[in-house]
């Protein structure tokens, strides 16, 4: 029986401290990220960190990748914004309430596997994208609040306070594993740059400018709405979509982490876990969220390969808002954004760079397509949608450039035509092309043994070629077809001498994924 969860698991091998330590990093990291996502929600900062809460804890636990961290995100809190400001909080529970059930109908229908259909350039788009977002949602960082609520730039000693703070904390990062992988570059960082802030006093901005995290243990609360059909008008579209961006983040996540460590995680049970957990972080005063890229990549990059970093990064993010609350607010909101903007240099798939030139300009476009579109508009769904459709289109067209036959005539007078590369409705103009009709003998076979009928285009046009032959009284017999296209060929079946026996089966192994 599979162990289901990884955790205790003793065939793995787990290093309690790295798993403890890459944690307590994680924990610190998904403060200011989980409060900013609230705030750009237009919610409470408690209800961000409620989410990042709920979120991580039962994923971790429950999950299908072991390692990865969910919690409050960008992608859900662009989502919620406007259905916050319209219709109010208690809407956006029920909300991420029903996002979760879609997610849970998803894994359990198996949908999960559909993510393999994802181009490696879009995954490389989908990356760079998130990257660049991680990068600039740091920039706001160095800004400072006017009295009428807007934001201007730093400058003279906040600023060179500030950047060279960021610096110290990149060198430590860059530098301390070239000395030790002991402790988590990423926690010494944080933990020398707080001790030289508070030790010297410096003037600089902390967690506490940002917001307090002052609160206790997420409090039970059942959405207070009718349980109406109006009220499912108004949720469901911002549901569906939520669940679809989440599930779609944390699947590209988890192929990422899958690919750094060289392991498989399960898509369908991670959907699942997602679900859940969105669920419960609406029921407990959470705004939801997903899989997060930054804060995975801090826990992977820390050496975390189990359950357990994930278990204590949201355990002691609780305790955090619940006990330590005025420590926390100390933490220099410098040390944090240095910690970020190395996340973000380290996600960067630099050597997409390194391949213009080298790949194909159609690869290179989706990429770049993908990219722009997850940064200037933020929607991950769109962004990956975009550039699986113009893959698709793509693939269909040089499939259809490959389409080709070889013609020869036999000791009967019989003439061949085997057909190699795939017959859909891309490649149906160039195949009908390949006969000739009025000089070709009485007699024709056409062998589909090197390709395959695909499609109902590709059904058609079999039908209108027999047609063609049998009205200039000739007869076309067509080889190893597949036993599904024998079913659809009824309208022809009287002149078509069909031979199934050694057209292979095949049977696709991802379901249990």
């Amino acid at each position: 029986m599979r162990p289901y969860l990884n955790l205790f698991d003793f065939k793995q091998k787990v290093n309690y401290k790295t798993e403890v330590l890459s944690g307590l990093t994680v924990a610190l990291a998904l403060i200011p990220e989980a409060v900013a996502f609230a705030i750009i929600a237009g919610l409470s900062p408690l209800t961000g960190l409620y989410a990042a809460f709920m979120m991580g804890f039962i994923t971790s636990i429950f999950g299908g990748r072991p390692g990865m961290i969910s919690g409050a995100t960008g992608a859900v809190a662009v989502i919620l914004v406007a259905l916050a400001k319209t219709q109010g909080v208690e809407y956006v529970f029920a909300t991420v309430v029903l996002a979760g059930v879609i997610q849970i109908t998803a894994g359990i229908l198996r949908l999960g596997k559909f993510i393999r259909l994802v181009p490696h350039p879009v995954m490389f788009g989908f990356v760079n994208g998130l990257a660049i977002i991680i990068f600039m949602s740091q920039l706001v960082q160095f800004k400072t609040a006017l009295p009428d609520g807007g934001l201007q730039w730093m400058s003279g000693m906040p600023l060179f306070t500030m950047m060279g703070l960021v610096i110290l904390t990149m060198l430590i990062i860059w530098g301390l594993p070239k000395l030790t992988k002991a402790i988590p570059s990423s926690l010494v960082a944080i933990l020398v740059i707080s001790a030289i802030v508070i030790g010297l006093e410096m003037d600089t901005k902390t967690v506490g400018n940002v917001a307090s995290i002052k609160g206790g243990f997420p409090p039970f609360h059942i959405p207070l709405l009718p349980f109406s059909l109006e009220t499912l008008k108004i949720i469901f579209p911002y549901a569906l979509i939520m669940a679809g961006v989440g599930l779609i983040e944390s699947l590209l996540t988890l192929n990422l982490i899958d690919e750094i460590t060289e392991t498989r995680g399960r898509g369908n049970k991670e959907a699942v876990a997602q679900g859940a957990a969105n669920m419960l972080s609406g029921v407990f005063s959470g705004m939801g969220g997903c899989a997060m890229i930054g804060q995975s990549l801090i826990n992977i990059s820390s050496g975390a390969r189990a359950r357990l970093s994930g278990i204590v990064a949201s355990v002691m993010l609780l305790v955090f808002v619940m006990f330590f609350s005025s420590l926390i607010e100390r933490i220099p909101m410098a040390a944090l954004t240095g910690v970020m903007v190395m996340v973000a240099i380290g996600t960067f798939e630099w050597a997409s760079i390194k391949m213009i030139g080298k790949m194909p300009r159609h690869d290179i476009f989706v990429g770049i397509i993908v990219a722009g579109i997850t940064v200037l508009l933020h929607n991950l769904a769109l962004a990956v949608l975009v550039g699986v459709i113009i893959s698709a289109l793509v693939f269909a067209w040089e499939s259809a450039k490959r389409i080709r036959a070889k013609k020869y005539m036999d000791e009967q007078g019989v003439k061949h035509y085997e057909i190699f590369g795939p017959l859909f409705f891309g490649s149906v103009s160039a195949f009908n092309e390949k006969f000739d009709i009025l000089i070709d003998p009485d007699e024709v076979i056409i062998d589909f043994k090197e390709s395959k009928v695909v499609d109902m285009s590709a059904i058609e046009a079999l039908n209108k070629l027999t047609e063609r032959y049998h009205k200039v009284g000739k007869k076309l017999h067509l080889r190893h077809l597949s036993n599904d296209c024998k079913l659809l060929l009824k309208n022809a079946e009287s002149i078509i001498d069909v031979n199934v026996l050694e057209d292979p089966y095949y049977r696709v192994l991802v379901d249990k994924v």
